[in-house]
């Protein structure tokens, strides 16, 4: 899908076409997969995101109680990270390509179109909802009132959006490299401060609850949160939800990226199957820990502003919780998730629009996800969102599952579908040739009648009738909408395997299969000199870079402990204002030294290794 500038490497082989194929159309080498702190480092970026601002407090709308969020949300991310471990991992590691790529090879063009069209839906959503709490913050320097409905009734609002959106559409149509690294260091910071927000926070919660700032046990946790965060109510005063709920949320929230193998991208650079668990660094720390942080933070600011914390935004939150910090990491969290998302979108949208370059085509799906921006519903509804989001590819996810899992074990062919359409082709061209022919031509550059003539019509039948089955269960609420991946994921797996049977995956292809196995190994083989003539990255172990990289941890391990005074040392209110006045400066101070710090390291090792290039 995604494209990428062709190797200049060549080889001698007998397929010399797999030196002009496109680099992401290949299996990933071996000298560049990555160990598990990568891994571990990734998703602990990028599952703290603005979106946890907004799920802490749908969370305590919905009225889960306390022990339900404890529990629920710790047992959910547990079981999404076996999802990561056990199906999307393993997939990963033994093709070594991407969904898409991989999806290609087993599905074909018209499959590919439709796939990527469904994604550029649901990244521009996702990314609308960001660009959406990014300006929740930016309204407050413009004293703009909160959005509390599912329109814009501001419209200098609208004006903040507009600017605040296209600088997320010129980043991501140019300079998404720089702002993907800048990411990168944005993880712990993000934890830190989720952390430090819930506990600058706290003592003032407690003292409306029970009328002290310091808590004397666990069981003025339990009670603080029961009666102000999560006390069983939702915002319509009714019983709330309950513990399979939580779970279901939980477990569903990245069902796009497990079940629906979208993080076969990045996975697919895990040298052991066992880094799945590495995602627990995002589920535990980012998920669990941001959510119940978020609730806390949201409960206490309804309190401090003696409102409701749906009548709050985050920008609202942030603030009252952070200081100036809460600015930062609302425009932060959201512009980066924003941008990393619309830029998959722009790739989804070049792949179906090939004529058109990916920034022309981001640039228009960038303007469409502006005005969609504009309407606080998408963000407020960003739970469901994510829901009916992972409902949209999960079929998808059980389709690539039932061939490279299950057909093999029941005597069914893994690639028919591609067999069958060289069968029927040029029978007097070497079969290697061909399939190395197959990875250099865009498949978007195919007349749509040869797309609907060689297409996998049993794939596109199974994500069709999948759709209509799962979104058929949610209207008829035969079950929490929450778990309705788990049927229709299974229900798609049965029903490929029974049309692909019926369509050409019970024949078996000798000719092809041993052309893919010759081609596998002239890919190998290429990939070995490419090894052997490319440079490997350097590791910046000087003196300088210590120094940086320790005086970020040493400003991260400050603003945690200011936090912590605040919480822990404020005996009563004329106390808390003086710790929580402290930690709102400092912690501001402490965040402009990280960032400026962590930022300067990281060009330092930019620039060593394009030294050493």
């Amino acid at each position: 899908m995604q494209p990428q500038r062709k190797s200049n490497v060549s080889m001698k082989s007998s397929s010399p076409a797999i030196a002009e194929m496109n680099p992401e159309q290949l299996p990933i080498p071996e000298h560049k997969l990555h160990g598990w702190t990568h891994f571990a480092g990734l998703y602990a970026g990028e599952h703290v995101a603005a979106t946890e601002f907004v799920i802490g407090a749908t969370f305590v709308a919905l009225g889960a109680t306390t022990i339900d969020i404890l529990i629920g949300l710790l047992v959910g991310n547990i079981l999404a990270i076996l999802s990561w471990t056990l199906i999307t991992t393993p997939i990963a590691v033994q093709t070594r390509l991407s969904l898409y790529t991989y999806l290609h090879k087993i599905a074909g063009d018209s499959m590919s179109d439709l796939y990527n069209a469904a994604n550029v839906l649901i990244f521009t959503v996702i990314s609308a909802a960001m660009i959406t709490v990014s300006c929740t913050a930016v309204r407050l320097l413009f004293d703009i009132p909160a959005q509390l409905q599912w329109y814009p009734n501001n419209g200098l609002f609208v004006l903040v959006v507009l600017g605040v959106g296209m600088i997320v559409v010129l980043v991501a149509m140019y300079g998404f490299n720089a702002v993907a690294e800048f990411s990168g260091l944005c993880g712990p910071w993000l934890i830190v401060m989720f952390i430090s927000g819930a506990l600058a926070l706290f003592p003032a919660l407690a003292n409306a609850v029970i009328g002290q700032t310091q808590l004397t046990s666990f069981s003025d946790f339990i009670t603080i949160g029961d009666q102000s965060i999560w006390t069983g109510v939702n915002s319509a005063g009714k019983p709330g939800i309950g513990l399979w709920e939580v779970i279901g949320f939980a477990w569903a929230a990245n069902t796009i990226t497990h079940f629906g193998l979208i993080d076969m991208a990045l996975l697919r650079y895990a040298k052991k199957t066992v880094y799945g668990l590495c995602t627990s660094a995002g589920m535990l720390f980012g998920h669990y820990i941001a959510w119940i942080a978020a609730g806390i933070m949201g409960a206490g600011t309804a309190v401090l502003l003696k409102s409701t914390i749906t009548e709050l935004d985050p920008g609202d939150v942030a603030y009252r919780a952070l200081g100036l910090s809460g600015y930062v990491i609302v425009i932060v969290a959201g512009w980066t998730t924003a941008n990393a998302n619309l830029y998959r979108a722009g790739l989804a949208a070049q792949a179906i629009f090939h004529r058109h370059s990916r920034k022309q085509v981001t640039f228009t799906v960038g303007v469409v996800t502006v005005v969609i921006a504009c309407f606080p519903f998408v963000y407020k509804q960003i739970l469901p969102l994510l829901t009916y989001a992972g409902l949209l590819v999960v079929p998808v996810g059980g389709i690539v599952f039932a061939e490279h899992f299950i057909f093999p074990r029941i005597g069914l062919t893994r690639y028919w579908s591609k067999y069958r359409e060289l069968r029927s082709g040029r029978s007097n061209e070497s079969r290697t040739e061909e399939l190395a022919e197959e990875l250099t031509t865009s498949a978007t550059k195919m007349r749509l009648a040869d797309k609907l003539a060689t297409a996998n019509k049993a794939a596109i039948a199974s994500w069709v009738i999948g759709l209509v089955f799962g979104f058929g269960l949610n209207y008829l609420q035969v079950m929490s909408f929450f778990y309705l991946f788990l049927p229709t994921w299974a229900f798609t797996i049965v029903l490929y395997t029974f049309l692909a049977s019926r369509s050409g995956a019970v024949e078996t292809y000798p000719a092809e299969e041993a052309a893919e196995q010759e081609l596998n190994e002239a890919i190998k083989e290429f990939q070995s000199e490419q090894a052997r003539t490319e440079g490997t990255l350097v590791h910046d172990d000087s003196a300088m870079s210590k120094v940086l990289h320790g005086v970020a941890w040493v400003a991260l391990a400050v603003t945690l402990v200011l936090a912590l005074i605040t919480m822990f040392a404020s005996g009563d209110m004329a106390a808390y204002e003086r710790n929580v006045g402290v930690f709102y400066t400092w912690g501001f101070i402490c965040t402009i030294v990280y960032f400026g710090s962590s930022y300067w390291a990281l060009q330092r090792t930019k620039n060593l290794n394009r030294a050493h290039s």
